[in-house]
């Protein structure tokens, strides 16, 4: 009788110490982002969690609704909750403030698509200065490499920052493409309406056929915005070029009608997201990583892979 009261009181034991060690394993992590307006964004969130499904983690996505300098006050929070982990999604350097107060509390921040920055364990992203090589080069071949380009950029956030400097720099080596304007469109809505509104000044300043050759943009959003505006103005037939970058649905639709979009990159959002799951678990799991960017592969989607 005591043999099995013992043997009882054992297994008792290892099924309560087995489930206080799942409890303990349950990881809680907190993803801040101003940009979850952005399609892509939202697509490499979801990436991620559902990656963190699997792993029955617990993620609490934030949004601060475009406003950076919130980002800060939601880290403090999540190092207050004791998270095991925060991911953010924005120039860290803006939000230096809050990096520290999540170093100080030991708690590891990771960046998804954000910049470098010595207290982020790694930034997971596209490699935008690939991305960027590949369609200026795309334009810059399209026009035959003279005429007047329009390019959207964003220079606040550094992973679309980097795509901006590469295309300034393929441009400038063309001696015969002017880059005409060089436009930061407002994005509180993802950047279409502004965009298509800053396009519509410029072809109104540029009314004569073949004086604008192409439109090159550093994500999507303004890319649809240009080509709305051209074909409300009535000027599609005057074979302006337009590329973007992210091949989200709306994008890979306009260059499957085969119009003025030709051509953008597509972001692996998905793996970026699960591959930024995959590098939180190797770090909480105890893992040094050696490398501080990691790069997730991206294609060039013209009309002859759009609808794949």
């Amino acid at each position: 009788m005591k043999k099995l009261i013992l043997t009882t009181a054992v297994a008792t034991a290892l099924l309560t110490s087995s489930f206080f060690s799942s409890a303990v394993l349950a990881e809680t992590v907190a993803v801040i982002t101003p940009y979850l307006a952005q399609p892509g964004t939202q697509a490499y969130v979801e990436g991620f969690e559902a990656s963190a499904k699997e792993k029955d983690w617990d993620v609490n996505v934030i949004d601060t609704a475009d406003d950076v300098a919130a980002v800060i006050s939601r880290i403090e929070d999540a190092v207050t909750q004791k998270v095991d982990a925060i991911v953010i999604n924005v120039d860290p350097a803006q939000v230096a403030a809050g990096l520290s107060v999540a170093d100080e509390a030991g708690i590891p921040v990771f960046g998804m698509d954000a910049g470098s920055d010595p207290l982020l364990q790694a930034n997971i992203t596209s490699n935008g200065y690939a991305m960027a090589a590949e369609t200026s080069v795309y334009v810059a071949n399209r026009i035959n490499g003279a005429g007047k380009v329009v390019m959207f950029v964003f220079d606040a956030f550094p992973p679309v920052q980097i795509r901006g400097v590469v295309a300034d720099a393929v441009f400038g080596n063309f001696p015969d493409i002017e880059v005409l304007d060089r436009i930061t469109p407002d994005v509180a809505d993802g950047g279409i309406a502004d965009s298509r509104a800053k396009m519509e000044a410029i072809l109104a300043a540029n009314p004569e056929k073949g004086s604008i050759a192409a439109v090159w943009a550093a994500w999507d959003q303004p890319a649809l915005g240009a080509m709305q505006a051209i074909e409300e103005a009535g000027r599609s037939d005057e074979g302006i070029v337009i590329v973007g970058m992210d091949a989200n649905p709306q994008a890979r639709d306009a260059i499957s009608a085969g119009g003025n979009f030709e051509a953008s990159m597509a972001q692996d959002f998905d793996a970026i997201g699960a591959t930024t799951a995959a590098v939180v678990e190797r770090v909480l799991g105890g893992e040094t990583l050696r490398e501080s960017v990691i790069y997730v592969p991206t294609k060039l989607i013209t009309s002859a892979n759009a609808g794949e």
